[in-house]
């Protein structure tokens, strides 16, 4: 049975602690994964890793166009091009920025009963691999900016969507920030 868990915030170290590899992919392993896909899903974003759970295992799940990975020990073993968008995380509600990732990505990890397998992922699905494999690592999108100026502040409320107007000149950022809000942990 899966729970939807608390997301760790940003300013509780847990989230910069480095990730340890899983050697055991039993029970204790499945229940994660399955409380990380549940909170995912409620919060709704498109990624979340173990430490955003206040576990500091190298694991973390993503689900782009309704097809569920869960990475267990993943690794980048290549990476091509570039691309520059929105990017938001579950941890730092609230805010978005523009973030330069590699245009598609190549993994390798395991499931949960420790099978080797490789994925390759660019648009969102490429993003979110690299953004949730950061948090593995205690990294979290705001440590590409230059300065905190470059965060734009989104709402995260249904009403929000409803109180924009053609005057509001940020308008159509802000609804591409609350896109990219909702898209990644």
């Amino acid at each position: 049975m899966s729970s939807v868990r608390p997301i760790v915030l940003l300013g509780d170290p847990r989230l910069r602690l480095r990730g340890e590899t899983v050697d055991s992919f039993g029970k204790p392993l499945h229940e994660l994964l399955d409380d990380l896909t549940a909170t995912m899903r409620a919060a709704p974003g498109v990624g979340l890793a173990a430490p955003q759970l206040g576990e500091p295992l190298r694991a973390c799940v993503v689900e782009v166009e309704s097809r569920l990975y869960e990475l267990v020990n993943p690794m980048i073993v290549r990476s091509d091009g570039t691309d520059r968008d929105l990017e938001g995380c579950l941890s730092v509600p609230g805010y978005v920025a523009y973030v330069t990732r590699k245009e598609k990505v190549w993994v390798v990890a395991q499931d949960r009963r420790g099978k080797k397998f490789k994925v390759a992922g660019s648009g969102l699905l490429g993003r979110a691999m690299q953004h949730e494999l950061d948090h593995l690592d205690g990294k979290l999108f705001i440590d590409y900016l230059e300065t905190m100026d470059e965060l734009i502040a989104v709402g995260t409320g249904p009403a929000d969507d409803e109180a924009e107007t053609a005057d509001d000149a940020v308008g159509a950022s802000r609804v591409r920030t609350r896109k990219a809000v909702r898209a990644l942990s």
